[in-house]
């Protein structure tokens, strides 16, 4: 069975909220009202109605950087720190991720994890179609997570989101009795050696303030762990990460600075891994 049929009655129609599964011909998810959701040749399935949604999401350029940095495991400490956090999970349990991008945080849990499935949830038909094949129990959803997320009440054992927004009350929603929410934000430190140097986009200071208040009432902070250690970052590496953040937006990275660093660049890796749970 397909990844997306694994999880097909996880997920909700995001018309009626009515269960979805597949038919005989795996093409596409349907609800019993009858709506229909292709399934694409790259293996994602398209969840997004009404009206054009204003979320952009990441280019395939800022995918192909992130993957590339990812996959030579400078952002493993983190994909490590965030499987520890969410813990074991029951057989057959399932894990979203939201903003999901390569899906990499979400594959390495997965990988931790061998009786569950993944969901992975982006609003960039890019990112989906990179994450519905980063792992053979990851399924890809193209989704708004701020329209509300597609899938059923109390239907994943535990929610991820890794430097992306977050829609509390949706995951409060979908979180199953004593499931987990993980959320990774950047701390003020991390990037600090090439912020100023190439006029990348700095952190918030605010960061950790506005989370606090976001999720203030609908979920308990449980654990939290800083992750912070020096990467030795190649120019080919610094440019990857100019690449694949919000700077990308907002400058080039045909960057002669980039070109001019040595051979190794010490370059701090900073951020918080908090834990949370549902009141009530």
């Amino acid at each position: 069975m397909s990844a997306l049929g694994s999880v097909a009655a996880l997920l909700a129609c995001p018309e009626c909220g009515g269960a979805l599964h597949p038919p005989d011909d795996q093409r596409a998810l349907r609800c019993s009202a009858g709506h229909s959701f292709d399934i694409a040749r790259q293996g994602y399935v398209g969840l997004l109605t009404g009206a054009s949604t204003k979320m952009t999401g990441d280019t395939a350029d800022m995918l192909d950087a992130r993957a590339a940095f990812q996959g030579a495991g400078h952002f493993g400490p983190i994909a490590e720190a965030v499987a520890r956090a969410l813990g074991s999970f029951s057989p057959d349990s399932a894990v979203l991720e939201i903003g999901a991008g390569t899906g990499y945080y979400l594959a390495s849990v997965i990988d931790a994890s061998p009786d569950s499935v993944g969901v992975a949830l982006d609003v960039a038909k890019p990112a989906a179609r990179r994450a519905a094949r980063v792992h053979p129990r990851v399924a890809s959803v193209l989704a708004d997570a701020w329209r509300g997320l597609p899938l059923r009440d109390s239907s994943v054992e535990g929610v991820l989101c890794v430097f992306a927004p977050r829609n509390a009350a949706e995951v409060a929603r979908v979180l199953a009795p004593g499931g987990r929410f993980v959320v990774v934000t950047p701390t003020e430190r991390h990037l600090g050696e090439l912020i100023e140097p190439l006029d990348m986009v700095r952190v918030d200071p605010d960061k950790d303030r506005r989370l606090a208040e976001q999720l203030a009432g609908t979920f308990s902070r449980v654990g939290h762990e800083v992750v912070e250690y020096s990467m030795p970052l190649s120019p080919d590496a610094v440019g990857q990460v100019v690449a694949m953040g919000p700077s990308a937006f907002h400058r080039s990275t045909d960057d002669p600075r980039i070109a001019a660093l040595p051979a190794i660049t010490p370059v701090t890796a900073s951020v918080d891994v908090s834990t949370y749970v549902a009141n009530g």
